[in-house]
C-alpha cells in the first residue's frame, strides 16, 4: 500500500518554517555556541602557552618600570640616619632628572637579566640639586648601590672644618636632617672625617655625604659622583622593618608612605 512521503523540498521548508531567526542579539551569542558533539575542547598546550605568554609581558613590564620609572632599595646600613634607618624600604625615581637610557651594560645569570652600571640622560628634566638624596653606583664596587645627599655641586668648592661642613666658604645649615654621634674632632692629617680639603668639585660630578656625618663613607673618603652613575632620587618610604622589640614593634607603622626629604 502506498503512502504519501513528503518531498525533500517540503521536508526542507517544514524544517526551516519550525524554528524561526534568531533576533540579533541571540544570532551573535549563538554563534559563538558549538553543539555539544561539535565543541573543540582547548588543548592542555594552548592554556600553557596562555599563562607563559602572560608571565613572560609581565616580567617584561616590571624590568621595564624597573629600569625606566621608579625602583625599590633597601637600606642595610646606618649611614643616612636619622632621614633613613635600618631596614627602610624605599622608591627611587628615574624620571627625576630626565629620562634616562642604560648603557655600559652586562649579561648576568640572575634577575634582572641584564645589569646597566651607566645611564644616559635623552631627555632632561632638571639637574640635580643640593640636598636631594640619590642612589647611584658606588665608585669603588659598581656592583653596589649606595645612597647619599647631595652636598656640593658642580663648581663648588668644598671643605669641611671641625666637623663644620663649608660649601664656596659658607657653613651650610644641615642640623635639620644630620647627627653627629661623636665628639672628638680627628687631624685631617690622620682622616678626613672632620677636616677636608677645600676641594672643586669638577664638571658633571657631585659631592655627597651621609646625614649620619661620623659614621658615613662617602665623597670625603672616595672622591665624587659621576652623573651618569646616578641612578634616581629616593622620594617615599613604602615599607619600613626593624625586626626588633616584640613582634608588634617590628613594623615601623608610623614610616610608611613617609615622604624622603
Amino acid at each position: 500500500m502506498e503512502q504519501n512521503q513528503p518531498s525533500v523540498e517540503e521536508a526542507r521548508g517544514a524544517s526551516a518554517d519550525a524554528v524561526p531567526p534568531p533576533s540579533g542579539e541571540e544570532s551573535l551569542l549563538g554563534a559563538d555556541t558549538l553543539p555539544h558533539a561539535d565543541r573543540v575542547p582547548r588543548s592542555r598546550k594552548s592554556v600553557l602557552r596562555e599563562y607563559a605568554e602572560a608571565i613572560v609581558v609581565a616580567m617584561l613590564l616590571a624590568f621595564a618600570i624597573r629600569v625606566f620609572v621608579v625602583q625599590a632599595f633597601k637600606i642595610p646600613s646606618g649611614s643616612m640616619i636619622p632621614t633613613l634607618l635600618i631596614g627602610d624600604h624605599i622608591l627611587v625615581s628615574k624620571l627625576s632628572y630626565g629620562l634616562q637610557w642604560p648603557a655600559d651594560c652586562k649579561f648576568r645569570k640572575s634577575f634582572p637579566p641584564v645589569n646597566c652600571y651607566s645611564s644616559i640622560t635623552v631627555v632632561k628634566f632638571g639637574e640635580p640639586e643640593r640636598g636631594d638624596i640619590i642612589v647611584f653606583r658606588y665608585p669603588e664596587d659598581e656592583e653596589k648601590d649606595f645612597i647619599k645627599r647631595i652636598v656640593g655641586l658642580p663648581g663648588d668648592t668644598i671643605q669641611i672644618r671641625n666637623k663644620v661642613v663649608y660649601v664656596n666658604n659658607v657653613p651650610l645649615d644641615d642640623k635639620a636632617y644630620t647627627q653627629r654621634v661623636d665628639p672628638g674632632i680627628i687631624d685631617g692629617s690622620v682622616n678626613p672625617r672632620d677636616n677636608f680639603g677645600p676641594v672643586p668639585v669638577p664638571a658633571g660630578s657631585y659631592f655627597v655625604m651621609g646625614d649620619n656625618r661620623d659614621q658615613s663613607l662617602d665623597s670625603r673618603f672616595w672622591g665624587y659622583v659621576s652623573a651618569q652613575k646616578i641612578r634616581g632620587k629616593a622620594f617615599r618610604i613604602y615599607w619600613s622593618w626593624s625586626g626588633q622589640g616584640r613582634w608588634e614593634q617590628w613594623v615601623r607603622w608610623e614610616r610608611l608612605g613617609k615622604a624622603i626629604h
